[in-house]
């Protein structure tokens, strides 16, 4: 399935990547699905927290990599009551569909809105909709060059490191892919309006 619509936000920092997630949650439904692919430092961990946060989901969301998958209940107290849950996955070390498909996030993705890292040409059999997220970090000399950003895998996530450069206060480039007809019409209207006008601090 290729991709429907497509987004470009440059992110001036670490506020401005929570702005656009939490401008991004109240428009997500049960059964949606996000593959977020970002280098080491890219800000991953800080758009998924806050995510959860605009979700209303219980607090601690951190890199599921040694579980692979955490599920975040919605919390009937917060901003949401009544809403999703969170199932967040690292699909890093998953080498296949099959192995994708042994978490049985089938049976929670009804309820949740479902972010697998790392899930790019791994998990697009689950759902017949999909936004593709990719992170990229931004560098000056980048900028300076006029160059295309893409994120890639040469890394190791289990380096400790990873939140720390997040919070760097560097610019990064997030890309938005549509696939599917939740995205059609109205629904991407409304959430390209959302993330394009997200302030640069929440």
């Amino acid at each position: 399935m290729t991709a429907l619509s497509k987004i470009d936000i440059a992110l001036q920092g670490p506020e401005h990547t929570r702005s656009v997630a939490l401008a991004l949650a109240p428009l997500l439904q049960p059964g949606d699905l996000l593959i977020l692919t970002g280098e080491l430092g890219a800000g991953k961990t800080t758009f998924t927290r806050s995510l959860g946060e605009g979700l209303g989901v219980r607090e601690g969301v951190i890199s599921p990599t040694f579980v692979l998958s955490r599920v975040h209940p919605n919390l009937p107290d917060g901003p949401r009551p009544g809403g999703p849950d969170l199932v967040h996955v690292d699909a890093y070390r998953l080498s296949s569909a099959e192995e994708i498909d042994d978490l049985d996030l089938e049976y929670s993705m009804d309820q949740s809105v479902t972010v697998i890292e790392w899930g790019r040409d791994k998990v697009e059999h689950l759902a017949e909709s999909r936004l593709d997220l990719e992170l990229t970090r931004v560098t000056g000399a980048d900028i300076e060059a006029g160059l295309e950003f893409v994120a890639t895998e040469e890394h190791d996530p289990w380096e400790e490191n990873e939140e720390a450069e997040e919070d760097a206060p560097e610019p990064r480039s997030l890309r938005i892919l549509a696939s599917g007809p939740r995205w059609e019409g109205t629904a991407w209207s409304e959430l390209s309006q959302a993330l394009e006008s997200a302030p640069l601090t929440a």
